[in-house]
C-alpha cells in the first residue's frame, strides 16, 4: 500500500490542520508489531487492568469503608440481625440488593486474579526470552514495580470486605508487622492506628486501593507502553527478522482489530467465570470477629507462597539478652514474610546486570531467544517457579493431609526436604532438557524431519527419508545465537592472564562466564544426503518495518 487508507489519511488531516500532528499519526498507525501467541500475555495483564479500573468505579458508588458497627437488616436472611462493620454490610448490600452487584463484584475479583497471573506470566516470557537485556532494563524494572504494587493491590481489594476470610489475612499481616525488630510495632500502630484491628485500617486500605496504587499503577503501565513503543518490540527468530526491522503486522487495522477482539475476549471469559465460578462468598463466612478464624481458609494464590512459608517454617526466636521480655525476634515469622519474596524480587532484579556482568554482553538485543538456547538461564527460572510452587502448595498443607488421609506433620517435614531439594533437581532435570532439544534442532538443521517414507536400501537395510525443513522452521532453527562470553577466556602469549581474570574476582567472573556462555550444541548446518524434497513456501511475506 502505496498510500494510508481514507480513514487514516482523513482523520490525519484534519488534525494536522489544528494540532499540525499528521506526521505523527500517519507514521504510528501504520507502526509494525511482530506476530506472535507469547507477545499477546502482557495484553491479558493490560486488559484486565482497564476492566478492574471500570468495575471498580462501580463498586466504590454504593462500598462503605468504614469500621462503625451497625446491625444488618438486608436481604440475606441467615445474617439479619447480626452485628457488623459498615463494609461488611455494605459489601453484603452489593451482593444481595444492587442490580447487578454480585456480579461485578465477582468480575473484579476474577480479573484481580487474572491481572496478577497475567503479569507474572507476561514477566516469564520475557525473562525466558531475554528480552529485558539492553535497551530495555528500565521497562524491566517497571514491569516488576508493577507485580510487586500489584500484590499489595491484591492485599488491600482482598481485605476491604472485613470479612471472616479477610480478617485472618489481616491478622497474619499484623503479625508480619510485629515481628520486624525494633520498628515493628511502630508500624502496626500507624496502619492500624492503635491496638488492633482498630477502627482506621479500612479506611486507610480503601484510600490505598482506590487512589494511591491504582494511579501507580495507572502510571508506571503508561511509562511501560511508552518505553516499548520507542525501543519496538522484540520478535521471535525467523526468516527475515534481523535486529535492525520488525516483521510483522501494522497497528491499524490489523494488531488493532486482533488487540480489540483480545479485550473482549478476555471481558468474555472474566464475565463467564463471575457468572458460572462463585468466588469469595463473604455472606458465607460471616463479619470479622478477632476471636474467630474459619477451617481451611486459603488466601488468593498470589499469596500462598507467604502461607507456605509460614507454615514450613520452625518455630525459631531469638530472645536478646537471654529473656523475652528484654526484646524477641520472631524468626517462624519474619525469614518466611520477608525472605521468599525478597529472594525472587532481588533476584529479579538483579538478574539482567549480573547476566551482563558475566557474559560481558552490552550489545542491544531486538532478537528474543528460545528459551532452550541459553539452558542455564531456562533453568534458572524454572528453579524459581518451583520454589515459588512448592512455597504455594505447602500453603494447602492441612487441605493435603486431611483429603489425602496424610499426617499434617509428615507434609510439613516433606515440605522442608522438597523446599531445598525440589530446585535443585529442577535446575539439573531443565538444564538437560534444554540440550536434548538443542540436540534435537541440531538434527533437524543437519538430516531434516521425519516424513513417514521408509526406504529399503540395495544392501537390505531400512531407512526414514528425511525432508528439508520449510523455510520458515529453518529460519527460525537458525537464529540461534551462542550465549555470549567474556572475551580473553585463555591467556595471551606472553603468559599473562587477561585484565577480566586478575584477581580472585575476575577469576571467578571468567570461570563463570565459561560455564554460562558459549555454544553448548552447535547446530550442523550442512545438508547431508538424507533431505528429500523442496523447501515448503507459504504465503507472501510479512510486512516489514526497519526502524
Amino acid at each position: 500500500m502505496s498510500t494510508p487508507p481514507r480513514f487514516i489519511s482523513g482523520p490525519s488531516r484534519y488534525l494536522d490542520d489544528r494540532l499540525g500532528a499528521a506526521g505523527f499519526f500517519k507514521r504510528n498507525l501504520r507502526k509494525i508489531f511482530p506476530d506472535h501467541w507469547t507477545f499477546l500475555l502482557g495484553e491479558i495483564a493490560l486488559y484486565s487492568f482497564i476492566i478492574l479500573l471500570l468495575t471498580g468505579t462501580f463498586l466504590t458508588f454504593w462500598f462503605e469503608p468504614g469500621m462503625g458497627h451497625v446491625v444488618y437488616d438486608g436481604s440475606y436472611a441467615p445474617l439479619q440481625g447480626v452485628e457488623m462493620s459498615d463494609a461488611y454490610a455494605s459489601a453484603l448490600r452489593i451482593s444481595f440488593d444492587v442490580r447487578g452487584g454480585l456480579l461485578i463484584r465477582q468480575i473484579h475479583h476474577w480479573a484481580a486474579l487474572l491481572f496478577t497471573a497475567g503479569l507474572v506470566v507476561h514477566m516469564l516470557r520475557i525473562f525466558f526470552t531475554g528480552a529485558y537485556r539492553r535497551p530495555r532494563e528500565i521497562n524491566w524494572l517497571i514491569g516488576i514495580a508493577l507485580f510487586a504494587l500489584s500484590l499489595f493491590e491484591g492485599l488491600t481489594g482482598y481485605s476491604l470486605p472485613d470479612d471472616l476470610l479477610s480478617g485472618a489475612g489481616l491478622r497474619i499481616t499484623q503479625g508480619v508487622l510485629l515481628s520486624i525488630p525494633l520498628i515493628g510495632t511502630y508500624l502496626s500502630f500507624f496502619l492500624f492506628g492503635g491496638e488492633y484491628p482498630g477502627e482506621d485500617v479500612i479506611p486507610r486500605f480503601f484510600t490505598l486501593h482506590i487512589l494511591l496504587i491504582p494511579g501507580i499503577l495507572l502510571a508506571l503501565i503508561t511509562a511501560h507502553l511508552v518505553l516499548m513503543w520507542v525501543q519496538k518490540h522484540t520478535q521471535m527468530p525467523g526468516k527475515g527478522r534481523t535486529e535492525k526491522n520488525v516483521v510483522g503486522a501494522p497497528l491499524l487495522p490489523a494488531f488493532m482489530a486482533k488487540s480489540g477482539a483480545y479485550l473482549m475476549f478476555t471481558a468474555a471469559v472474566t464475565a463467564g467465570l463471575a457468572t458460572f465460578a462463585q468466588i469469595n462468598p463473604i455472606w458465607l463466612f460471616g463479619p470479622y470477629t478477632p476471636a474467630d478464624i474459619s477451617a481451611g481458609s486459603q488466601p488468593d494464590w498470589y499469596m500462598g507462597f507467604l502461607e507456605g512459608s509460614l507454615r514450613l517454617m520452625p518455630s525459631w526466636e531469638i530472645n536478646l539478652f537471654g529473656t523475652a521480655h528484654a526484646g524477641t525476634v520472631p524468626l517462624s515469622v519474619l525469614i518466611p514474610a520477608l525472605l521468599p519474596l525478597g529472594l525472587i524480587i532481588t533476584g529479579l532484579v538483579l538478574f539482567p546486570f549480573l547476566e551482563q556482568w558475566v557474559t560481558g554482553d552490552r550489545r542491544e538485543h531486538h532478537i528474543a531467544d528460545r528459551p532452550r538456547n541459553n539452558p542455564h538461564r531456562t533453568a534458572i527460572g524454572i528453579t524459581a517457579i518451583t520454589f515459588y510452587g512448592l512455597l504455594w502448595l505447602m500453603g494447602a498443607n492441612d487441605l493435603i493431609a486431611a483429603n489425602f488421609h496424610i499426617s499434617l506433620n509428615w507434609t510439613t517435614y516433606i515440605g522442608r526436604v522438597l523446599i531445598f531439594l525440589g530446585p535443585a533437581l529442577a535446575y539439573l532435570i531443565t538444564y538437560r532438557m534444554c540440550l536434548g532439544l538443542q540436540r534435537s534442532d541440531a538434527a533437524t538443521i543437519g538430516h531434516g524431519v521425519e516424513s513417514g517414507v521408509i526406504k529399503r536400501l540395495p544392501h537390505g537395510e531400512f531407512v526414514e527419508i528425511h525432508a528439508a525443513p520449510s523455510e520458515d522452521i529453518e529460519a527460525h532453527l537458525e537464529g540461534k545465537t551462542p550465549v555470549p562470553m567474556l572475551p580473553g577466556s585463555t591467556q595471551d602469549g606472553a603468559g599473562v592472564p587477561p585484565k577480566t581474570a586478575r584477581g580472585p574476582l575476575g577469576r571467578l567472573r571468567l570461570r563463570m562466564s565459561r560455564a554460562y556462555g558459549g555454544e553448548k550444541i552447535p547446530l550442523d548446518g550442512e545438508h547431508d544426503g538424507h533431505h528429500d524434497g523442496e523447501h515448503a513456501r507459504s504465503g507472501p511475506p510479512a510486512k516489514t518495518s526497519h526502524e
